[in-house]
């Protein structure tokens, strides 16, 4: 197989002569290298965030409207090239193409939506104390921001991050995760030929503790937005102190999948099934456990059972449900958890291996798993596993769900299948949580709120609360007698 080499984008031009050492990408489905790119150098990464300061302020002067306008730009040509796009996303982060698709089609609303929002950023004006004054609050962009990103959706977060970041009038400098680079250098493509304002958009790639705490500790920066975990957000905290930077943090969650004794439990079962499984368990919103009413634990465990074993595990190329984890290490630490819950006392019931086949022989694969008699300090409830692997707790009630699910410091989202309304109202009111899905499977709608509560991050994405994350207020007090 051909080997192909890809560059990082600063100041609208590629860095093909950089310094830094390679990483090279591995397609998680076979483990083979297919690509390259460099590491960016530091003075690389100072590069672009010297060359997006300096784009910034020209960007901020044109209206919203021409802003959008290069946003519907890249909308059009992610469209143009969806299918590039799919099968690249396939081959760099395992997901299956069918969810490759979805990712290309979600980058396409939130930017769209971003672009939709320019003529609808508001200030406000309040009456004066006095005569002859005017007092009025503005909006107004931070400058500098920097995205970065996880590797569980490539372009989707970049889409996510780049639109509200840039209607907003400030410029970005992303990092993708350097487990996933590829597909953020091929955005960089599609900005460059549509002949994107040079600066306003530039891609480094590095690791966290160096090219990343560069982006993260420049007072250059002024506002940083990454999806990642709880460790990293934290670390991300403390360095941007030093020059007080916005944050915009989406950490790690553990959500707890809660089945009441009055849920209707077919319903319950299908929603389960999809939000634990969907890309291979890489959803920092997955059901990550279930908590099962006792009363009703038995069925619900046969069913669900039942309905795993349909999943077809296969080539994400294929159409098939579940493809493979992205990393090796990833996969090693989860059958590290898997071992250690089952030494805890957890029945293994379902998968716990990977599968059997020619197929399966290389590349990152695991077995839809499930394991019942588990406790909630047992290590699959401790540990958010990221991965197609699903312990069953019973509980004796609402209460003691709730209880479980509050005593956690990730605090990112939760599902409640009940039928009791005073319930209902009940898990709104005492969840400690960022979202709550009522009856529902995981899904993410454009114009919701995306963010999590205590260690889960602050800030938030999506909707017109997250076009908020990219504005600062400035108060003008004004004399015109």
């Amino acid at each position: 197989m051909e080997i192909k080499n890809y560059n990082c984008y600063i100041n609208g031009e590629w860095i093909e002569k950089s310094k830094g050492d390679k990483i090279e990408v591995e397609n998680p489905a076979t483990g083979e290298i297919f690509a390259t790119i460099h590491v960016s150098t530091i003075e690389e990464t100072q590069h672009a965030l010297e060359t997006a300061e300096k784009a910034q302020f020209a960007w901020q002067m044109l209206p919203a409207y021409e802003r959008a306008q290069w946003l519907y730009k890249i909308c059009d040509k992610l469209e143009e090239e969806k299918d590039l796009f799919a099968k690249l996303l396939v081959m760099e982060q395992g997901k299956t193409l069918a969810e490759a698709y979805g990712e290309v089609a979600d980058t396409i609303r939130y930017i769209s939506y971003a672009a939709e929002a320019g003529r609808r950023i508001q200030g406000a004006i309040f009456p004066s104390d006095v005569a002859n004054e005017q007092l009025s609050i503005h909006k107004v962009p931070y400058g500098v921001t920097v995205g970065l990103m996880a590797f569980n959706y490539p372009l989707a977060l970049i889409g996510r991050k780049i639109g509200p970041a840039l209607i907003t009038g400030n410029t970005m400098v992303i990092k993708p995760s350097e487990l996933t680079p590829l597909t953020a250098s091929e955005f960089c493509r599609i900005i460059h030929e549509i002949g994107f304002p040079k600066g306003v958009i530039n891609m480094v790639v590095g690791y966290g503790h160096t090219v990343g705490s560069h982006l993260v500790e420049s007072p250059i920066t002024r506002l940083v937005s990454m999806t990642g975990s709880t460790r990293a957000g934290q670390a991300i905290y403390k360095a941007a102190s030093q020059n007080v930077a916005g944050l915009v943090l989406e950490l790690g969650g553990k959500a707890p999948f809660m089945v009441m004794d009055d849920a209707e439990l077919d319903k319950a079962v299908d929603a389960a099934v999809i939000s634990r499984y969907a890309n291979c368990g890489q959803v920092c919103i997955c059901n990550e456990m279930v908590f099962v009413h006792e009363k009703v634990a038995d069925e619900f465990t046969d069913k669900l059972i039942a309905r795993i074993k349909k999943i077809r595990v296969g080539d994400p190329m294929t159409d098939v449900d579940m493809g493979p984890s992205l990393s090796a290490s990833a996969l090693d630490r989860m059958d590290g958890i898997v071992k250690e819950n089952i030494a805890q006392g957890a029945e293994l019931v379902l998968g716990g291996k990977r599968p059997e086949g020619a197929l399966f022989e290389r590349g990152n694969w695991y077995e839809p798993t499930v394991l019942t008699n588990v406790q909630p300090n047992h290590a699959t409830i401790r540990e958010e596993v990221f991965g197609p692997i699903l312990p069953i707790v019973r509980v004796a009630g609402f209460e003691e769900a709730r209880d479980l699910l509050n005593s956690r410091e990730d605090s990112l989202s939760a599902y409640l299948y009940t039928q009791n309304h005073k319930n209902i109202m009940r898990s709104i009111q005492e969840f400690q949580i960022g979202t709550i899905f009522i009856n529902k499977q995981i899904v993410g709608y454009i114009q919701g709120f995306h963010s999590g509560h205590k260690k889960s991050g602050i800030g938030g994405e999506d909707g017109i609360y997250g076009i908020e994350q990219y504005l600062q207020k400035r108060t003008v007090y004004m004399d015109y007698e």
